[in-house]
């Protein structure tokens, strides 16, 4: 099976530029929104600690299957680890064979990006220009490349409360032609821009946006909610705007929207691309995309790997699957006579 390694993702944004591959997978992802309903269904599968959550996330559309394996464990950074990292298995339905093995942190990162300007794109206003992002993490710099590559961002407002965080953000980004400011406060950040995004990766309901810090026509791209009891917008930003999200089961589980009734109305997001719902209707509208991550999205992102890397090479093969010359005889793979022991047999 194909292997597709962290130097080999690295290879495939080094060789076409981590724009394009946020573009290009942006367009994957679009592509199968559109065709939402051809897929298999469910919530992840959680299993949740005092420490964090590890997940499995399975989809299927009848002649592919993917899962990922993902956690998230926001006290990681203290030992030097990842907050989240993950790997993810492509399989032909046909036979059942597994195809593709593939790291997910860094793809994890570039398809939750290549998501949120897939969304904004749909949900954000035309004349969109300035970006605040609130919490200057490990998705933070792909978020800025996606908005830029997808719908043109060039003007950010960032902030975190950790100033080696903001430290490391300007770092990465210097020399990459964005006009950025770093603020003293979010509600500093927020001032002036057309699109928010908060990713920050506290495990709490914290309230990053009070109601009177979010005006007319904003956008905002709220990617940290991601578990229960964890969300980063006050409930009354929710309830002046309109909420899009990805699968409505598993929002109310993990989204922004769990701090609200169970009813609240939502419009998922594959109604507004295949053009069954409308998406923003007006300039002084706020639009909320309460983004959780689907595994659908991971399907896409695996579906894109696959077929760039046939192209750009990096990827190596695994000897992961039995093969006997006769299928029916596995333990002939294991049982043969040894050819010492034939030898002295003879």
């Amino acid at each position: 099976m194909l292997f597709v390694d962290v130097a080999a993702v690295v290879k495939l944004v080094e060789q076409i530029g981590i724009e394009t591959v946020l573009a290009e997978m942006a367009g994957y992802i679009e592509e199968d929104f559109r065709r939402w309903e051809d897929f298999e269904k469910s919530p992840r599968l959680a299993s949740h600690s005092d420490h964090g959550v590890i997940e499995l996330m399975p989809t299927s559309d009848g002649r592919e299957f993917t899962f990922k394996y993902v956690n998230g464990h926001p006290g990681n950074t203290a030992d030097g680890l990842q907050t989240v990292v993950g790997f993810g298995v492509l399989a032909n339905v046909r036979t059942g064979y597994p195809e593709m093995i593939a790291e997910m942190t860094l793809t994890t990162a570039l398809r939750t990006a290549a998501t949120s300007a897939m969304a904004a794109r749909h949900l954000a206003r035309d004349d969109a220009e300035t970006m605040a992002i609130i919490g200057l993490g490990a998705q933070s710099e792909f978020q800025a490349h996606a908005f830029r590559a997808v719908l043109g961002v060039r003007r950010l407002r960032v902030f975190d409360i950790d100033p080696a965080a903001t430290r490391k953000f300007m770092a990465n980004m210097r020399g990459r032609g964005f006009d950025i400011v770093a603020a003293a406060s979010a509600a500093e950040a927020v001032l002036g821009a057309d699109i928010v995004t908060t990713v920050t990766a506290d495990r709490a309901r914290n309230h990053i946006l009070s109601d009177n810090m979010v005006g007319a026509g904003v956008h905002l791209n709220a990617v940290g909610g991601d578990c229960p009891g964890k969300t980063e917008l006050q409930s009354d930003i929710l309830r002046r705007g309109e909420v899009f999200v990805e699968f409505t089961p598993q929002t109310r589980i993990e989204g922004e929207i769990q701090q609200l009734e169970p009813d609240f109305p939502v419009t998922e997001l594959w109604q507004v691309v295949s053009g069954q719902a409308p998406g923003r209707r007006g300039a002084g509208q706020i639009t909320v995309f309460d983004s959780v991550g689907f595994a659908i999205e991971d399907f896409s992102a695996l579906r894109y790997l696959r077929d760039r890397i046939a192209v750009v090479g990096g990827a190596t093969r695994l000897d992961m699957l039995a093969a006997p010359a006769d299928p029916r005889d596995l333990f002939g793979l294991v049982g043969a006579e040894p050819a010492v022991e034939r030898a002295l047999a003879s």
